[in-house]
């Protein structure tokens, strides 16, 4: 459950970030600072049973890569072949930090400190 977390905090990363660029008005704004909210309540969920490291990385590293390509895709911004090689690397090691961080061994570790 904690990675479901991760992944809903990095995609209402996506939706305050993209707020902060385009709200104009204050219902506008309200809906960013919502999605803020949001977005550290999922961060708090998530470190309730990942390490706090391991879900700042993921969610920092997916939300910028998305917000990259997001600018590229929809906004049409100027980015060069190494650019997105390095964007790779980014998507490449969060998969990586997923794959061995044992979620249930992680949680077992915090409640015997707790």
């Amino acid at each position: 459950m904690g990675w479901l977390y991760v992944f809903f905090a990095a995609i209402v990363e996506v939706v305050w970030v993209l707020g902060l660029r385009f709200s104009n008005s204050p219902i506008e704004w309200l809906g960013t600072i919502i999605a803020i909210v949001f977005s550290f309540y999922f961060i708090i969920k998530a470190c309730e049973v990942l390490p706090s490291g391991t879900v700042y990385a993921v969610f920092t590293g997916s939300g910028a890569a998305a917000i990259v390509l997001i600018d590229y895709f929809f906004f049409h911004a100027d980015f060069s072949p190494i650019q997105f090689f390095f964007i790779a690397l980014i998507i490449i090691g969060v998969v990586g930090i997923k794959l061995v961080t044992d979620e249930s061994e992680t949680k077992e570790k915090t409640e015997a400190r707790g």
